[in-house]
C-alpha cells in the first residue's frame, strides 16, 4: 500500500495504528533475514506496544549521555507523545513524507530507526513543547544534545509543521523565531538564520509546500510563500512570492506559476529541483 494511503480516508488515530502495524511487519521480516539485528530490532520496536513508546525509547537511547540518562529521556518523550495527539500525528505525517519523497527510504522502519533528520525533528517538537511550558533550561539542554548527536541545530522556540522532510539533515540550522509550514522539504546544510544580533522576530517564515535545496541560506524575517522553491546554494534576503523559484547569490526570482492542481506538483512534495532550468539556463543545481 502506498504511504499516503495509510493516512488518506482515515482518522489520524487510524493512520497511526496502520503505520505502526506496517513498521512491525517490516521489522519482523528484517529480524528474520538479518539475525545480527534481531536483538536490536526487538528491544527498539517489537517489544513496545505503540509507536510513541518505541520512538521514545529510541530517542532516549540516541540522545542520552553519562549525565542525561536514557530512562529520564524516555519518560520525558513518552509523556509528551502520550499526552499530545498533535505530536503523534506529526510523527506519522513525517514518516509518510520521508517514505513518499525519498527514494532511498526503503521502509517506514528504516526511517524510524536510521533517519537522523526525522529523529531530530521529533525530538525538537518535544523540546518546543517544553519551551512552551516555560521549561526552558531543559528545552535548551535537549537542543544541545540534538545538535551533538544529529548535527541538526533547531532552536526549541522554532515552530515546525507536519509532513516535514529533513533530507540527510547534516548542518541544518533553524533560528529561534523561524516558522516552517506543513509539507516542507529541506535538504542538508540549510540555514534559516538572522542577519545580526538584533533581537525580536528575526528569522524566516517558510510557507506550506516549500522546497529548500542543499546549502541554501535564508536570512532575516522574510517570508517564503506557499509552494516556493529555493535553489541549492542560494542566499535569500528577500521575500519570495508563492509558487516562485529563488536561485543564486544573492537570490533572484525566477518564473512563478499558479497554484498547481495536483499534489505531485507541489515542490515540497515533488522534490523537483530542476523544473526552472529552462528559465535561467546559467544556474546549475
Amino acid at each position: 500500500m502506498p504511504a499516503g494511503e495509510l493516512l488518506h480516508e482515515s482518522s489520524e488515530a487510524e493512520g497511526e495504528v496502520r503505520v505502526w502495524a506496517q513498521i512491525k511487519t517490516e521489522v519482523k521480516r528484517d529480524a528474520e533475514s538479518e539475525p545480527a539485528l534481531a536483538s536490536y530490532l526487538y528491544s527498539t520496536i517489537l517489544s513496545h506496544s505503540s509507536l510513541e513508546r518505541s520512538l521514545s525509547f529510541h530517542l532516549g537511547n540516541k540522545l542520552c549521555s553519562s549525565t542525561l540518562l536514557s530512562t529520564l529521556l524516555y519518560d520525558l518523550f513518552l509523556d509528551a507523545f502520550s499526552s499530545d495527539p498533535s505530536l503523534r500525528a506529526a510523527t506519522v505525517a513525517d514518516l509518510c513524507a520521508v517514505h513518499e519523497r525519498d527514494p532511498a527510504c526503503v521502509s517506514f522502519s528504516h526511517c524510524l530507526l536510521n533517519y537522523k533528520g526525522f529523529l531530530a525533528c521529533q525530538a525538537q517538537r518535544v523540546a518546543h513543547k517544553l519551551w512552551s511550558q516555560s521549561r526552558k533550561p531543559l528545552a535548551l539542554a535537549l537542543q544541545s544534545r540534538i545538535a551533538d548527536v544529529f548535527s541538526v541545530d533547531i532552536h526549541p522556540a522554532a515552530r515546525i509543521g507536519k509532513g516535514v522532510l529533513l533530507d540527510h539533515a547534516t548542518g541544518v540550522v533553524v533560528g529561534e523565531t523561524a516558522v516552517i509550514g506543513n509539507n516542507v522539504s529541506i535538504l542538508h546544510h540549510v540555514t534559516l538564520g538572522g542577519t545580526g544580533k538584533v533581537g525580536g522576530d528575526r528569522h524566516p517564515k517558510i510557507g506550506d509546500g516549500v522546497l529548500i535545496g542543499a546549502g541554501a541560506t535564508i536570512l532575516g524575517n522574510v517570508k517564503i510563500g506557499e509552494g516556493a522553491k529555493i535553489g541549492a546554494g542560494s542566499v535569500v534576503l528577500i521575500d519570495v512570492p508563492p509558487w516562485t523559484t529563488a536561485v543564486g547569490n544573492p537570490a533572484r526570482l525566477v518564473g512563478g506559476k499558479e497554484r498547481p492542481s495536483k499534489h505531485e506538483d507541489v515542490p515540497g512534495e515533488s522534490m523537483d529541483h530542476t523544473s526552472f532550468m529552462s528559465e535561467w539556463s546559467d544556474y546549475i543545481i
